[in-house]
């Protein structure tokens, strides 16, 4: 299988480049956007009809999340101007197209979460109206779609993976910083209190990618939760991987984040999915807490063990 994928050099775009070409012998072909402007309608149908993929995966994002208020106009091109270029291209070359998108599509709180698959978005900043107007592109354009939301991604940035990454306002990265600090002998203060997103869906990167792949492989549509089996709260999730990962308990802390600490915009405070429809659709069975950290207990001992 021949995929075409946006975002490669990116923390998600880089472990599906790993699933698809290093477990299942896809060709990826993956230009830089030093390569491809993915605003440039003409150059994006140029470059993927040159190279006739059977799928397009588009994770490209502008990763710069106070930046998206200040830069209206290059927010909305590199998202929905993007995410249409990408997709009428791909109905060019007759390939299936899928969009990476994320659960702050929704504000967890109306109505409550879990959110399922068929509950329509209601973002509460603009990366989630963002990736809701993309989504509704793929919706209503792709002739043969998929719209693969992620959420609360854990793993190794395979692009970069000795790249420290502070704790921020998501769950994103969470484990990897509370791991790093601990195994140096620092201690970790994981984040509590209003302003963040506190409720979640922890998903190891490779295992969404690997959902996305079955999604491609199969041609299944529409939208799919690519996320983990079990819901978690961040301070639970950070107490979880100490046990998991046999660090000191005693350096992991819980309090509020420093001043200035938290993004512009409001953060949606739950955002937990639910994806029985999703495993149902696609034959599979999603890791519970405990298997996703120790698959991800055994990808950061590989990565961070490989010299550089």
């Amino acid at each position: 299988m021949r995929i075409y994928l946006t975002g490669a050099g990116g923390f998600v775009g880089s472990n599906l480049a790993h699933v698809f070409a290093e477990r299942h012998g896809a060709e990826v072909i993956a230009p830089g956007h030093e390569h491809v402007d993915l605003t440039d309608r003409t150059l994006v149908r140029r470059s993927i009809a040159a190279t006739q993929p059977d799928a397009v995966v588009h994770a490209a994002i502008l990763n710069d999340f106070n930046g998206l208020t200040q830069r209206r106009r290059e927010a909305w091109a590199a998202y929905v101007e993007a995410t249409r270029n990408v997709v009428d291209a791909a109905n060019g070359a007759g390939a299936h197209v899928v969009l990476v998108s994320t659960d702050w599509v929704f504000d967890g709180s109306s109505p409550p979460a879990p959110a399922t698959e068929d509950e329509p978005p209601h973002p509460i900043n603009l990366y989630g109206f963002l990736k809701a107007a993309s989504e509704l592109i793929v919706t209503e354009r792709a002739a043969t779609g998929t719209i693969a939301r992620i959420a609360g991604v854990q793993g190794v940035h395979r692009a970069r993976p000795t790249l420290p990454r502070a704790q921020d306002a998501g769950f994103g990265y969470l484990v990897a910083s509370v791991v790093e600090a601990l195994r140096a002998g620092r201690p970790f203060t994981v984040w509590d209190g209003p302003g963040l997103n506190a409720l979640a869906t922890p998903t190891l990167a490779t295992d969404a990618a690997e959902l996305i792949w079955c999604a491609v492989e199969r041609e299944v549509t529409g939208i799919l939760h690519c996320v983990g089996g079990e819901h978690a709260g961040r301070v639970e999730l950070a107490r979880r991987a100490v046990t998991t990962f046999g660090l000191d308990p005693e350096l992991l802390r819980v309090g509020p984040p420093p001043a200035g600490a938290l993004p512009d915009g409001a953060v949606p405070h739950d955002t937990r999915l639910a994806a029985t429809a999703t495993a149902a659709r696609l034959d599979v069975s999603l890791p519970d807490l405990e298997t996703t950290l120790a698959r991800l207990r055994a990808e950061l001992d590989r990565a961070w063990s490989t010299p550089a």
